[in-house]
């Protein structure tokens, strides 16, 4: 056989294999997928070629889509003033600790966005497996703000690493700015068109769909998004997550679409992602002086900040509660990654931090998932134990 023809059954192989890896070590599918990629890769059996790159990139801007289905825009937007304040709050202490944290210890800019940096990807996969709970319901709230917020500065980042601090930036800001405007202008025309006219939506999106409409739809939103990302030169994964917000904001009749969607992306695209990830991690790295020392830091520092940060809604959650909230934001794992390797490749930081990074970001996964589960069997038997 040769190289492609292994790296197909390879990949094949992987996919097929992950989630029953992952029910027999107890571990979320997604770092057993990366571990997997860096084993096999580390055996010689991925190697790099441009079409498995196009289609982990492709997998990454899949996976931002299906983050956005998780946000219904008209709840976030019904979300008490309070709330938003609060989530406001959490996020500014978060980039106030980041920034005091880089500066104390002499670390790179590029940190001060890094350690911050808030994913939702991570949080539905938990409300699946806890359920609709109290500090769910607002970590997919305040992760979702956080998440646009994450996703601007990334844009804004990427333009300032490839072009510089210049003319540049200052064109894909004012890019970035009518692009917004117009996003906004467009979700007010949709939701008023919608509101008028309410048979819209079931014309789209039928009920009854033998075509496979609404998948079709949702596919050519997705694109003509990411098409418009690329136009403006700005960051794609801006337009996939704003494209999966239209889903469920605009289309709520077609409760079970962002689970078909979701099923797609989970069952093929995505895993190719974190295979590829995993497959760029030599295991040699290991060996690294300081290497895990400063992975380890790295996932300390960003739980604790956001452990901090999270104080602000102790009084709607309780103590238990807030943790929790709190250790759900702390695995901005598809995020870091793609941050971290943007930074790589535009030298801004050293192969050192960046295998530190995507280290960091198994560790998070890892530790987090497991205190969670154990503090969430703690809370379960301590309300068996009130009544």
């Amino acid at each position: 056989m040769n190289d492609n023809t292994i790296l197909i059954v390879t990949i094949s192989l992987i996919i097929m294999l992950s989630p029953f890896f992952a029910k027999f070590l107890r571990l979320p599918t997604t770092p057993v997928e990366i571990i997997l990629g860096s084993l096999f890769g580390y055996a010689g059996f991925l190697h790099d070629e441009h079409l498995f790159n196009v289609v982990a990139e492709f997998g990454f801007l899949y996976l931002m889509f299906i983050a956005g289905t998780e946000i219904n825009l008209k709840n976030v937007l019904k979300t008490p003033a309070i709330i938003i304040k609060k989530v406001s709050l959490y996020l500014l202490i978060l980039y106030v600790f980041s920034i005091a944290f880089s500066m104390q210890f002499g670390l790179g800019k590029i940190f001060i966005v890094l350690l911050p940096l808030i994913s939702v990807g991570l949080v539905a996969s938990l409300s699946k497996e806890y359920g609709k709970t109290p500090w769910l319901n607002l970590s997919m709230i305040a992760g979702g703000i956080g998440e646009v917020a994450s996703i601007v500065i990334l844009t804004i980042t990427s333009a300032a690493l490839k072009s510089g601090v210049g003319l540049g930036l200052f064109q894909t800001i004012m890019a970035l700015l009518a692009f917004l405007l117009f996003m906004f202008i467009l979700f007010r025309f949709m939701q008023l068109l919608f509101w008028w006219f309410p048979k819209v939506a079931t014309a789209l999106m039928p009920h009854q769909d033998k075509a496979e409409q609404d998948i079709r739809l949702s596919m050519g939103i997705f694109f003509l998004l990411v098409g418009a990302m690329l136009f403006l030169h700005l960051e794609l994964a801006f337009g996939a997550f704003l494209a999966g917000i239209f889903i469920p904001t605009f289309f709520e009749h077609k409760h079970e679409l962002p689970e078909k969607l979701a099923s797609f992306g989970f069952g093929f695209l995505i895993p190719i992602f974190f295979i590829h990830i995993g497959s760029s991690f030599h295991l040699d790295a290991l060996l690294m002086t300081g290497l895990i020392k400063e992975a380890i830091i790295i996932t300390v520092v960003m739980t604790l900040m956001r452990l901090v940060a999270s104080v602000v809604f102790l009084k709607e959650l309780g103590a238990v509660d807030t943790i929790l909230f709190a250790l759900s934001h702390s695995m901005p794992l598809t995020l870091l990654i793609a941050m971290a390797t943007l930074a790589y490749s535009a030298n801004s930081i050293d192969t050192l931090h960046y295998y530190a990074f995507i280290l960091a970001a198994l560790f998070q996964v890892i530790s987090v998932m497991i205190i969670i589960k154990v503090i969430n069997l703690y809370k379960v038997k301590q309300e068996q134990r009130s009544k």
